[in-house]
């Protein structure tokens, strides 16, 4: 894990929380979004996040060779394909889930705002409740608290009522909740282009520009054209 350097300045990072939802090619792709448009991250990964991930990817994400290990995770395309991506990592920082003495357990540590892909239906009850169970929902927690830029792109099929109603109470603090539904106006031809739609929407959400995907015009028939 990286600790704050002393001294360390100039430095405003957006937090990426990943959590045990099915989904983690969208977390790869705003990753890999985020890291193009310039941003600095600080990354999260839950416990279950990483059976997921290992389940989806086949890659054991492990703290002591997190780099290594997101490498891999980030150069694969979505349809499981290694080596489609390349990322530059070194203006990433890992935090572990447990760490709750962490840089982004703190108002006082300087964010942009946090990312939530995906959002399993646990965390999205934790974060509504502040339960603060682990550095995860604790930073989520900060960012509303703080009134940053809470963005939560919630997996889940179908909603019941319970969720439903902490996806409204996380709105009501404040929270941007974005599902991941793509859309096929943009005229996907691969599972990349679906991913990178849902990708491209949080990242409108959090006001980071991007050419994930391509916008609605207007124009009746736009997605059946060149891309």
């Amino acid at each position: 894990m990286n600790r704050v350097k002393p001294g360390e300045t100039g430095r405003t990072p957006w937090i990426v929380g990943v959590s045990g939802a099915s989904g983690t090619p969208y977390a790869a792709a705003v990753l890999r979004a985020l890291l193009a448009a310039g941003e600095s991250v600080d990354l999260v990964v839950s416990r279950a996040s990483r059976l997921t991930l290992l389940d989806e990817t086949g890659i054991a994400f492990r703290d002591a060779h997190w780099q290594d290990d997101l490498r891999e995770w980030l150069a694969r395309g979505a349809d499981g394909k290694p080596d489609a991506f390349a990322a530059d990592l070194a203006d990433v920082r890992y935090w572990s889930a447990g760490d709750l003495a962490a840089g982004p357990s703190s108002g006082s540590y300087p964010a942009k705002g946090m990312l939530i892909v995906p959002a399993s239906t646990a965390c999205v009850a934790g974060v509504a409740l502040g339960l603060s169970k682990d550095l995860l929902q604790r930073a989520a927690s900060v960012s509303l608290k703080e009134r940053r830029k809470l963005v939560v792109a919630v997996r889940e099929a179908p909603l019941n009522g319970q969720t439903l109603r902490h996806l409204v109470a996380l709105d009501d603090a404040g929270a941007t909740v974005v599902p991941t539904s793509p859309a096929f106006y943009q005229g996907a031809t691969h599972i990349q282009d679906l991913v990178d739609f849902v990708a491209g929407r949080v990242m409108d959400a959090a006001g980071v520009e991007h050419d994930l995907y391509r916008r609605w015009k207007g124009e009746l028939g736009g997605g059946s054209g060149p891309t």
